[in-house]
């Protein structure tokens, strides 16, 4: 919470930036860079979704989703790191067991993962967004074998399967001492008690759905740039902070999508927020089968072979809709490139603008590195001298 209240702030410091056409300054802080930050993902977002790009296959891509039941959910946020991990693998291997039998595709196939905990009022819903080639190599790695047209798999032997795999794991990680319960579940910790929750869960029926799938690479693309590096909640959703209430909206998905705004207490705000952090160093993001990190290249050049064998031709990966980075931010006046004058660290101030403004009128000057004030004064005034 300090780095988000901190981020873009002169508390982290930042640099000055002016335009030598108009004269105009522009002060920009520096941001906090942490996962959580609302602020902060977009960056992150676009260098990853441009290192995945050249991933995307010719063919249709599904969307899957893994939730977990509400009394599961509970154990889940106290041992976020542990069930995290268990759900990530059983959803994989779900996945992957189903789609190798023969009876419904016979394939290997490959699939990203990413975890979410939050639903639209901020809530702890824990769930996994799976992102699945319409296809894989057949067992042999001769053929490439593709799904029906908009049918992956059955979502009903899907749930029955990952309902198994889930608790068994979760079964063997209680007997190995790994979890911990506290509050209104600290009653867990006995085996009984604990053995009675698993058999009610196993009794019920565990959500798992598959939306429509995507038209094209274009779509997967798009689809990933807004949810891999999301946070429990964007800033364009906030309507109001006042008299120690926040105001945002949500939709309403059992009642048709419908918009609606919520207000809540700013301490019970912060307090939902804080459900959705993960533990440090946890990937949220993960990759299996044929996409799985260490030899996907190789694997990705030979799924490529058998779809230009099997289709006589292959379409070259799509790219990202982006535009490409300017060398430096135009001026909100002019629309020239403006330069940076100077930088300044935690605990320090900016030069005076009379300072800034004869700085700009004098020759053009070279970017001042990021060094201390003392010297980042001398250099500015030695690139400022004719």
């Amino acid at each position: 919470m300090s780095a988000i209240q901190l981020c873009r702030t002169a508390a982290l410091g930042g640099h000055v930036e002016g335009c030598r056409s108009c004269e105009v300054v522009r002060v920009a802080y520096n941001s906090c860079r942490n996962r959580h930050c609302p602020k902060c993902q977009g960056a992150v977002a676009r260098d990853w979704l441009e290192a995945r790009s050249g991933d995307l296959l010719p063919v249709p891509y599904f969307h899957v989703v893994f939730t977990l039941p509400a009394e599961i959910a509970s154990i889940a946020f106290q041992n976020k790191k542990v069930v995290y991990n268990i759900l990530f693998r059983t959803a994989a291997e779900t996945l992957r067991i189903i789609a190798a039998d023969p009876k419904h595709l016979g394939a290997g196939i490959g699939l990203i993962a990413v975890l979410h905990s939050w639903g639209q009022t901020l809530s702890y819903h824990p769930h996994l967004h799976c992102i699945v080639p319409g296809g894989g190599p057949s067992p042999d790695g001769t053929r490439w074998i593709a799904c029906r047209p908009n049918f992956f798999l059955p979502v009903r032997v899907l749930s029955r399967l990952f309902r198994r795999l889930f608790l068994q794991a979760l079964r063997t990680t209680f007997e190995a001492g790994q979890l911990q319960f506290f509050g209104d579940i600290a009653e867990l910790a006995d085996p009984q008690a604990f053995d009675r929750l698993m058999t009610s869960a196993g009794r019920e029926d565990w959500v798992v759905y598959a939306k429509p799938p995507f038209g094209g690479p274009e779509q997967v693309l798009a689809y990933l740039s807004r949810y891999t590096h999301r946070v429990a909640i964007a800033n364009s959703r906030l309507v109001s902070i006042a008299d120690g209430k926040v105001t945002f909206r949500w939709r309403d998905y059992r009642h048709g999508r419908r918009p609606r705004a919520m207000t809540l207490d700013a301490g019970e705000f912060i307090r939902r927020f804080l459900l959705h952090t993960v533990p440090d160093g946890f990937h949220r993001i993960r990759h299996f089968g044929f996409l799985a990190n260490g030899k996907r290249a190789a694997r990705l050049m030979a799924c490529r072979a058998l779809l230009a064998n099997q289709m006589q031709t292959i379409k070259s990966p799509a790219k990202p809709a982006m535009k490409a980075a300017s060398a430096a931010r135009p001026c909100p006046c002019c629309g020239r490139s403006m330069v940076k004058i100077t930088v300044w660290y935690h605990g320090q101030a900016p030069l005076g603008s009379g300072f800034i403004t004869r700085t700009l009128r004098r020759q053009p000057m070279r970017t001042p590195t990021r060094r201390p004030w003392g010297t980042c004064r001398s250099v500015l005034r030695r690139a400022a001298s004719p």
